[in-house]
């Protein structure tokens, strides 16, 4: 007599759809981290199960929002994953910044602090470079764009004042933000970054630009000069 074997369920049989149904009802905050990112890696396996690769990226980079801002060849040492998977990881993250950006560009970004910060760490506050950025504002202190003036080298973004005021007339700019990043995550100033502080701030006045502050941005702290009484 023929043996009449019953082939059982892979566990994760049905996962995928409860996952989507507890998204869709209740939204992201009904699920943890693991498994927001195993919505996103969907696409990367068609078929099986997610869960592994989702848990190994965490363990891997430590946190949900450490995964997004991994480079791609980092995302690829973690056992499982691909191309596929980091177009996928990378998609979110480029979603989540333009969503972001959209927001900080439709209203007064001064009034809204933290969305500001929000904005400029997700935009380049985990860069292993340093950068230069300056954000252009209105006379509703709304803002007109968001320009990266120098990038540098891990310590050094070499930032050019006269430049900096002419591209804020350019802009049409009432008054500007000054951005850069310390990937080292130590935010306090150097004397160079409040040296040329002063520079651009003499050079803006003379021509009516208020600059508004100074920020140091790094994976987790920040450094107002405003708020320091730098400015």
């Amino acid at each position: 007599m023929p043996e009449t074997a019953t082939a059982s369920k892979p566990a994760h049989t049905g996962h995928r759809k409860r996952l989507r149904d507890r998204f869709l009802q209740h939204g992201a905050e009904a699920l943890a981290d693991y498994e927001l990112l195993e919505v996103i890696l969907f696409p990367a396996k068609p078929i099986g199960d997610t869960k592994p690769m989702a848990k190994a990226l965490l363990k891997h980079f430590g946190s949900f929002g450490q995964v997004l801002l991994a480079e791609p060849q980092a995302l690829l040492k973690v056992e499982s994953v691909n191309e596929a998977a980091v177009v996928a990881i990378k998609s979110a993250k480029a979603a989540a910044e333009r969503l972001l950006k959209e927001e900080v560009a439709s209203g007064a970004i001064i009034k809204s602090w933290t969305q500001l910060i929000d904005y400029c760490r997700l935009t380049f506050g985990h860069n292993q470079n340093e950068e230069f950025h300056v954000l252009f504002l209105n006379h509703k202190l709304e803002l007109i764009a968001d320009e990266r003036q120098q990038k540098g080298t891990i310590d050094h973004a070499p930032v050019y004042p006269r430049e900096v005021v002419k591209r804020a007339l350019e802009k049409g700019a009432s008054s500007i933000i000054l951005v850069h990043n310390h990937p080292s995550g130590d935010v306090n100033p150097s004397k160079a970054d409040i040296d040329v502080t002063k520079q651009i701030i003499m050079a803006a006045r003379a021509l009516g630009i208020e600059v508004n502050d100074h920020i140091i941005i790094g994976p987790k702290k920040h450094f107002s000069f405003k708020s320091k009484g730098l400015i």
